[in-house]
C-alpha cells in the first residue's frame, strides 16, 4: 500500500471513530432503562459475555481472559452462581477443577439485553432512506467480514480491502 494510502486510510479510521463516538453520545440519551436498572455489576457482565462468546470455560481460562486473577473470577462467579445466571460443574477431564457455564436464564439475560440494543439501533436506521440504508446494510458486511478475519486463530487476509 502506498504512504498516501496508509495515511488515507488512517485519517479515515479516526474520522469514523470520531463519528462513533458522536453517536455513542447522541445514543447514551436513549439507553433502555433495563439497562441501567440491572442489579448485575460491570464484571460480573464481562464474565457473563465471556461464557456467552467463548462457551464453557474453567475458571483460569475465564480469569486469564478478562484479565483478572483467579480468585477475583471465583468471587465474580460465586454472586452469579446465586443469582442463578451462571453454574459450576466438575470438569470430566479433571474432577478437581470447576467448569462454569451460562444458566438458561444467564443465557436469556444476555439475549435480553442484545434483544433491547437492536431495538435501539433498529430505530436510528428506520431513520434512514433506502440508499441510505443499502449503504449502511454494506457497510456492515465490510464490518462483519473484517470482523471474520480478525479473529483469533483466523487466517489472515485483505480480502475485500481496496487500496
Amino acid at each position: 500500500m502506498l504512504d498516501s494510502n496508509k495515511t488515507e486510510c488512517k485519517n479515515l479510521v479516526r474520522q469514523t471513530l470520531k463519528t462513533a463516538e458522536a453517536i455513542f453520545q447522541e445514543v447514551t440519551t436513549i439507553v433502555p432503562s433495563e439497562w441501567l436498572t440491572s442489579d448485575i455489576t460491570v464484571a460480573q457482565l464481562r464474565v457473563l459475555l465471556v461464557l456467552y462468546a467463548k462457551g464453557p470455560g474453567r475458571m483460569s481460562s475465564i480469569s486469564s481472559y478478562i484479565g483478572i486473577a483467579i480468585s477475583t473470577a471465583t468471587s465474580i462467579v460465586d454472586n452469579l452462581v446465586k443469582k442463578a445466571l451462571v453454574v459450576r460443574s466438575d470438569d470430566p477431564e479433571d474432577r478437581r477443577l470447576v467448569i462454569c457455564t451460562l444458566s438458561t436464564e444467564g443465557r436469556r439475560l444476555i439475549n435480553r439485553l442484545w434483544m433491547l440494543g437492536r431495538g435501539q439501533i433498529e430505530k436510528l436506521l428506520q431513520g434512514l432512506t433506502l440508499e441510505q440504508l443499502k449503504k449502511a446494510a454494506e457497510v456492515a458486511g465490510f464490518i462483519l467480514t473484517s470482523a471474520k478475519s480478525n479473529r483469533p486463530g483466523a487466517p489472515e487476509t485483505n480480502e475485500g480491502r481496496k487500496d
